[in-house]
């Protein structure tokens, strides 16, 4: 009897420079069979896929319901999204098919410790000072920084990565306040869990850590931004649609925000990775967003580490040879079955 998952190839999309090496060193280790392409998944990349049951995708581009089926006649049973959250994809829809979209876990280290760079960037006045040095003008900004250890921070989302973050800027003597409805002991010998409106109210620096899901979208609006202190900054490495794009732009215009660092953002996708250096951006707000002194706004990279990316790929690949091997095993007994 022959070895199904031998047999099979995954096929791999988005495969980054620094992504191929580890890949390689799976195909090796694991004895599996690897296409790897640098191309996105696309309405014109999907034939790519054609007789293989498992794909390995990241965030880069999103996932249609038309893409899901594509997929499907082509063979895709099985999705490993190189990424912690799956909003970029059609899952109930793939689902309904008999799909299965699995996500991945990596290093919390990278996003917690950006998250906090994040931070003292945004209440040290960081933009605006690196701006100044590249023309030369060494005099000090409009408004003097302030010290994290004097500060309350509210960290919205206590998971993997929400945790981790309050652990290490404990180490900084600053007072944390936590959200979440689902609490850890471990969490509170260095933060408050309170209400989210104690939160909003009391926090001089707000940073998200939830998920993208229909209950949490825009969960920072014009209404909570009201709640919020005079002055207080919010920190987004969580999900772009945590946060009314709109409403950002009229606190940060009003002068009630201090400032915002954001590593993601509404819309996203249609820019993300991509040099347009000398493209009009078509975005506005995003484009806006981007030319406030007191906005930082990075490329959804706060992942971006050696660790985790081997951290993607490794657990990628065991999750499709997971399902592999499930599926070889009722291959194996629907073939006993005929035999009996």
């Amino acid at each position: 009897m022959k070895t199904y998952m031998a047999e099979q190839t995954i096929i791999v999309y988005s495969c980054s420079e620094d992504e191929q090496a580890v890949f390689e060193q799976c195909r090796e280790k694991y004895d599996i069979k690897l296409n790897l392409y640098k191309e996105d998944i696309s309405e014109e990349t999907i034939g790519l896929a054609r007789g293989c049951e498992c794909i390995s995708i990241n965030h880069a581009t999103r996932v249609t319901p038309n893409m899901i089926d594509r997929l499907y006649e082509v063979g895709v049973r099985y999705i490993s999204t190189r990424t912690i959250g799956f909003d970029h994809i059609a899952v109930e829809y793939a689902t309904s098919l008999g799909m299965e979209v699995e996500t991945i876990r990596y290093s919390p280290n990278s996003v917690a410790d950006y998250a906090i760079m994040l931070i003292l960037m945004a209440t040290r006045q960081a933009k605006s000072l690196l701006k100044r040095t590249e023309v030369q003008n060494y005099s000090l900004p409009r408004k003097a920084g302030r010290e994290i250890q004097e500060l309350t921070v509210g960290v919205i989302g206590t998971g993997c990565i929400g945790s981790t973050l309050i652990e290490h800027l404990s180490g900084f003597g600053t007072k944390i306040l936590a959200y979440d409805l689902y609490q850890k002991d471990s969490v509170k010998q260095y933060a408050t869990y309170v209400s989210l409106e104690t939160i909003l109210r009391e926090s001089d620096v707000i940073t998200l850590h939830m998920p993208a899901k229909n209950e949490t979208k825009h969960m920072i609006n014009r209404k909570t931004i009201a709640m919020m202190k005079d002055d207080a900054y919010i920190i987004n490495t969580g999900r772009g649609s945590l946060i009314d794009t709109e409403a950002l732009i009229e606190g940060i215009e009003s002068g009630k925000l201090g400032g915002a660092a954001l590593d993601v953002l509404e819309n996203e996708l249609q820019y993300l990775y991509q040099d347009l250096q000398d493209v009009p951006l078509a975005n506005f707000e995003f484009a806006l967003l981007n030319s406030f002194p007191n906005v930082v706004i990075t490329p959804h990279m706060a992942f971006y580490t050696e660790q985790a990316v081997r951290d993607m790929v490794v657990n990628s690949m065991e999750n499709c040879m997971n399902y592999l091997g499930q599926s070889n095993k009722r291959l194996v007994e629907t073939q006993i079955r005929e035999i009996i």
